[in-house]
């Protein structure tokens, strides 16, 4: 292990204010246009599960059968991630954050492309959705190394009392991702009408994954390692299995950490990809209308994420979580209910209440996770922890909210679902230690 850093690791403590302040900036755009390409790929493919995919690769005499099999693909992605946290997680804290990012980007983007290339069931029979899952769980493999990458490259270049904000901005990846897919699922399908995006169209959202691919690896390129690894890299030994390790050493701290972000995974999840599914076909409710309202929720989520982080970086990370998941705890019930109105208006305003109080609790919720574990198990300890939360609250949330909304066919029930959620996630926030102050340092324990 060389004891040399390099002069791009360096820069930011070592050269003149303006350099610094220009390398910080590539440092937050690497981050961000990797997670909001990662989070397009993966809105994209919520997205087209919710309108075409379901009978494209999962022929059925019942819609509700395709949609079914459709979002149990979309789940499969969710159960890859943890391996994406392992392989990305051990080659983040023995070799370095960089090359981990740059090789889940990487298979994000020759995943998503090729889901845009397969051949439906009508072509080839029972290899289309084989293929497909397969696809989908090298989507999965590569987000489970992503975020934590992406958060830590920030993080790790903040100055201390800027943690908070640095961290926050991968956090819109999600929000800026969903909005992207957007942007291009919308005006494409007024354009072709929804018969050609069903025929062919819907492959065109899959295949601009390549251009947004070479754009964030040239951006990357540009960064150098976080300073806080190199520090590491040289005072501190690595783990040869930095999962076993987490788990031997703070097993109490990663099941709570997990349990924090479960809650506000569902809200999110459930928001952006069942409700699109579920409130035209059991509600009538017109399906541009749905995406436009979460759309909304989303933009306005988005502006308020910095101010959030900012407040975080004042008073501390588990006040403003606090609040953001016990408003989610009360919400979850006003918002989903709000479907059964069908006023779209009314849909658009407790939707966009909803989004706020998630990003609340998810703006500290990045500093948060990084500041809970030691230098040479970060990557792997704030990827294991968000991205199993992730897993757990948001994967299923779609199956789950299937199964409860045909036992009860009122929307509140994927209230009461989300509210339970949520409150797992504010005891867990409540059991953990406050991090603001935490010493970032290179410790091993």
């Amino acid at each position: 292990m060389s004891d040399a850093v390099s002069p791009s690791t360096a820069l930011p403590s070592t050269s003149p204010p303006t350099v610094q302040k220009r390398h910080l900036r590539r440092v937050v755009l690497a981050s961000l246009i990797g997670t909001t390409i990662e989070y397009y790929d993966f809105a994209v493919y919520g997205t087209a599960a919710a309108l075409v995919l379901g009978p494209l690769f999962f022929p059925s005499e019942s819609a509700t059968a395709s949609t079914l099999a459709a979002f149990l693909t979309f789940a499969a992605a969710f159960l890859a991630r943890p391996l994406g946290v392992m392989m990305f997680g051990t080659l983040g804290d023995r070799v370095g954050r960089k090359p981990a990012l740059v090789a889940a980007l990487l298979l994000m983007g020759a995943a998503t492309v090729t889901v845009g290339l397969l051949p439906t069931y009508e072509t080839i029979g029972v290899m289309a959705p084989v293929l497909l899952v397969v696809c989908r769980v090298l989507q999965g493999v590569s987000l489970g190394g992503e975020w934590g990458g992406a958060v830590l490259l920030a993080a790790e270049h903040a100055p201390p009392h800027k943690r908070a904000l640095f961290a926050s901005i991968p956090q819109m990846g999600p929000l800026l991702g969903f909005l992207l897919s957007s942007a291009v699922l919308i005006p494409l399908i007024d354009i072709v009408g929804m018969q050609q995006f069903r025929a062919w169209a819907w492959r065109i959202p899959f295949l601009i994954s390549a251009v947004l691919v070479i754009v964030g690896l040239w951006v990357r390129s540009r960064v150098g390692e976080s300073p806080q690894f190199a520090a590491a890299e040289r005072t501190a030994p690595a783990a040869r299995f930095p999962l076993v390790t987490l788990v031997q050493r703070s097993p109490r701290r990663l099941m709570l950490a997990i349990g924090s972000a479960v809650g506000g995974s569902a809200l999110y999840y459930l928001t952006i990809v069942y409700t699109l599914s579920y409130a035209p076909t059991e509600l009538g409710i017109p399906q541009r209308s749905v995406l436009a309202a979460i759309s909304a929720g989303a933009v306005v989520a988005a502006l308020v994420m910095v101010p959030f982080a900012r407040w975080a970086d004042r008073v501390g990370r588990r006040p403003v979580m606090v609040y953001g998941m016990a408003g989610s705890v009360v919400w979850a019930l006003p918002m989903f209910g709000s479907l059964s109105t069908r006023n779209i208006w009314l849909i658009t305003v407790a939707f966009i209440i909803g989004q706020v109080l998630q990003i609340m609790t998810f703006s500290p919720m990045a500093a948060f996770m990084a500041e809970l574990f030691p230098a040479r198990l970060r990557y792997t300890g704030a990827s294991a922890a968000f991205i199993l939360a992730n897993t757990i609250g948001g994967g299923f949330a779609p199956l789950v909210a299937s199964w409860l909304t045909t036992l009860w066919e009122s929307p509140l029930v994927l209230g009461v679902y989300v509210s339970m959620l949520c409150l797992v996630s504010l005891v867990c926030v409540v059991k953990l230690p406050e991090t603001r102050d935490e010493e970032f340092d290179v410790r091993e324990s």
